[in-house]
């Protein structure tokens, strides 16, 4: 296996494939940073399934019904939450599960038309407040919660503007001007025992944006100020802070350079470096972490 992956590895067709140059049309790859080992094998690797799909039960990728403010409506299946027409109120919905370790990521769905002046995205403690009177950015407003404000991409906690999102360059200075424009699907990325929070745009991961957060159980929210808005949580995988074994390496690096390319490799081998979900491989990272 060694000999034929690293024979593929050196051939000069598969150089001129690299996985990032079919994302380089982004306007968010310029700020791209290279993903820590266990976040790109996440992100390498097909999400789970649709929360409670397979288990009958919650999966910690949905939202809470019992942690939303009084105008939002939480979907039947609990994947989306859905804000009804409010004047001069600010609200705030919550996932239904916390993490106080392990690596987890979550994609969020949000219509750039039904974002509204302040559509944040974050993570919270259990204690952040659900709803405020006027319209403003609640999520990053005390020190229960760190949100990002898409449309300025504004970085806010503890009540404070504490920079811009993303990072120019991997350095911590403010984005350019004008803003740039998220579009409807990012990922949000807690490391809970490094304490940091990041998010991941059009294929790109775009740095650690928040540090120092506290070891308790640290739960997905969004807040917003429009009517009619729908945002669409789901949990895609997670992981302990075990790192990877050094199969799973190799071939994360295989399909790395690969992209999308089928490998000329006998079937056994073609299996091992195909990208799968967590709950599908035996020798995967994913297996020494608890399914939420």
């Amino acid at each position: 296996m060694g000999l034929a992956m690293s024979r593929w590895l050196g051939s000069p067709r598969l150089k001129k494939t690299d996985l990032q140059s079919c994302k380089s049309g982004s306007r968010f790859s310029r700020y791209s940073t290279p993903p820590p080992a266990r976040l790109a094998w996440i992100l390498d690797s097909a999400p789970l399934p649709v929360p409670g799909s397979e288990m009958g039960v919650p999966s910690g990728g949905d939202w809470s019904p019992q942690h939303c403010s009084p105008n939002f409506s939480v979907s039947a299946d609990r994947r989306s939450v859905r804000r009804r027409p409010a004047e001069c109120s600010t609200d705030v919905a919550r996932g239904s599960r916390g993490w106080g370790s392990g690596l987890h990521v979550w994609e969020v769905r949000w219509a750039p038309g039904e974002r509204g002046s302040h559509a944040v995205v974050g993570i919270a403690t259990e204690h952040c407040p659900l709803q405020a009177p006027g319209y403003t950015a609640l999520l990053g407003q005390d020190a229960e919660s760190w949100g990002w404000e898409l449309g300025s991409n504004e970085l806010r906690h503890g009540g404070v503007l504490v920079g811009r999102y993303p990072h120019t360059l991997g350095e911590e200075e403010w984005a350019p001007e004008p803003p740039l424009a998220v579009p409807p699907t990012l990922l949000v990325v807690l490391d809970a025992d490094a304490g940091t929070v990041g998010f991941a745009v059009d294929g790109h991961f775009l740095g650690v944006a928040f540090r120092g957060l506290p070891r308790r159980p640290l739960y997905p929210a969004v807040s917003s100020v429009r009517g009619d808005g729908t945002v669409t949580l789901r949990y895609l995988a997670g992981m302990s802070r075990q790192p990877l074994a050094l199969t799973s390496m190799c071939t994360l690096r295989v399909r790395q350079m690969a992209g999308k390319d089928k490998l000329p490799l006998p079937p056994r081998l073609q299996r091992l470096v195909q990208p799968c979900s967590a709950c599908n491989q035996e020798d995967s990272p994913f297996s020494t972490a608890k399914r939420p």
